[in-house]
């Protein structure tokens, strides 16, 4: 191969690789399949019931995001964590939540749970007893409950983000082809 050809070679493999950069690799979802709009829609009611608070819950799928290794999930909950007035200190802690002392015991049990939940241990339950013990001693039942869908939610989203790959830092509407 001479020097221009594969210089040419090269260049065209980066201009490909950066369009491909500038676009999910999926077209809009919600245009493919409509009736996510409506399955997304009832999550984010079921979640946002008012039970947890939502800084614990973008905190939980902050985490999430982090476990699967998602850069569009932990940009979109770093971001919502930061409006609603969040410190840096307690979203970059959240990698590293159990030795962090910016997390009240209810922030820390929820983090624990979606860790168990989506990695869980080297054998036996995902979420032990004690686990369970612990965030019923600070949440109630419906709370419980919420904190579970919040994990649900997640996760209903992580495969459209692994497998989509959309752009961090875009809303759906201003990224989707």
């Amino acid at each position: 191969m001479t020097d221009v050809t594969q210089t040419t070679a090269t260049t065209t493999r980066a201009a490909a690789t950066t369009r491909a950069a500038a676009e999910s690799r999926l077209p809009n979802p919600a245009r493919l399949v409509p009736e996510l709009g409506a399955v997304a829609g009832a999550l984010y009611k079921a979640v946002t019931n008012g039970s947890v608070a939502k800084t614990t819950i973008d905190l939980m799928q902050l985490r999430a995001g982090q476990i699967v290794g998602n850069t569009y999930l932990t940009v979109m909950h770093t971001d919502s964590l930061r409006k609603d007035g969040v410190t840096e200190e307690r979203i970059t802690a959240v990698a590293s939540w159990r030795d962090a002392p910016y997390f009240s015991e209810a922030e820390a049990v929820a983090l624990e749970l979606v860790e168990a939940v989506l990695v869980g241990g080297d054998r036996g339950e995902r979420v032990p007893d004690a686990l369970y013990e612990r965030a019923a001693a600070v949440y109630d039942e419906t709370a419980l409950t919420t904190l579970a869908l919040a994990i649900g939610q997640v996760n209903f989203f992580v495969p459209l983000a692994v497998i989509g790959k959309p752009l961090p830092g875009l809303k759906p509407s201003e990224q989707w082809r």
